[in-house]
């Protein structure tokens, strides 16, 4: 059922919708826009449209985006590099808007660029609407890697098509970054990859929250990580977690 503007939260999340199938869109924004927490404010069908629409000066008179609902295989401009140049425009006045890749598993190696281009997450195109819906709400709160479940195994199939690296390559930063982590920080950066919560790791841990929350944002920051899903990615690259493990 659809919400109207007068049932909507003061503050949805705004959400912009780039795909060049226009009946993916309108699926997309009706599903989201009968959540009165959320709003889809921009569509663009193209990554180049996106960039365009997308730049902070442009949305000065009708407001920010939150999060954008990216597809990767696009004409004109993919979800990759455009991507990268709306992540990369974000300052701490004005933070970029979240990023989540549309994709599918024959599209690996593009999901993980897009990772390291700055998106915050990947959902399946044919996930349930109820997945998506809580995507979309996770990646705007920046709490935890999205679709745990999911995300895992997506994950996991994503660092068996990486490449072999040498510690002499681009790689061995990340690795010292890695080294550099406190035992308990990698204890909660392992919890992260494996999809855990900031409350579940806390419940794990038997600590507070809020120790959890700390160790997170030490981690990011040791890492150089936008968010937890690039942290995950590093822990992955690196070998402190395996798939399957």
């Amino acid at each position: 059922m659809s919400t109207t503007t007068s049932e909507r939260t003061a503050d949805p999340v705004r959400v912009a919708l780039v795909d060049d199938q226009q009946l993916v869109r309108a699926g997309f924004r009706m599903v989201i826009d009968s959540q009165p927490d959320l709003l889809v404010v921009l569509e663009a069908g193209d990554g180049e449209q996106a960039v365009r629409e997308l730049d902070p000066v442009a949305r000065t008179a009708t407001g920010p985006v939150d999060v954008v609902l990216m597809d990767v295989r696009m004409p004109r401009m993919d979800g990759l590099d455009a991507t990268a140049r709306i992540t990369a425009r974000g300052t701490d006045a004005q933070p970029a808007p979240r990023v989540i890749v549309l994709t599918t598993f024959d599209l690996d190696e593009y999901v993980l660029a897009a990772i390291r281009a700055g998106a915050s997450g990947f959902l399946l195109k044919d996930a349930p609407p109820e997945e998506m819906l809580a995507a979309i709400r996770t990646v705007h709160r920046g709490d935890a890697v999205i679709a745990p479940s999911s995300t895992r195994r997506l994950l996991e199939h994503l660092v068996t098509v990486l490449p072999d690296e040498s510690p002499d390559s681009a790689a061995a930063p990340a690795r010292r970054a890695v080294a550099d982590l406190t035992d308990r920080e990698r204890e909660v950066l392992v919890l992260m990859a494996h999809g855990r919560s900031n409350t579940e790791i806390a419940g794990d841990l038997y600590v507070a929250e809020a120790t959890v929350k700390t160790h997170v944002g030490r981690i990011l920051s040791k890492l150089g990580a936008r968010d937890r899903v690039q942290a995950v990615v590093v822990a992955y690259e690196t070998g402190l977690v395996r798939p399957g493990g």
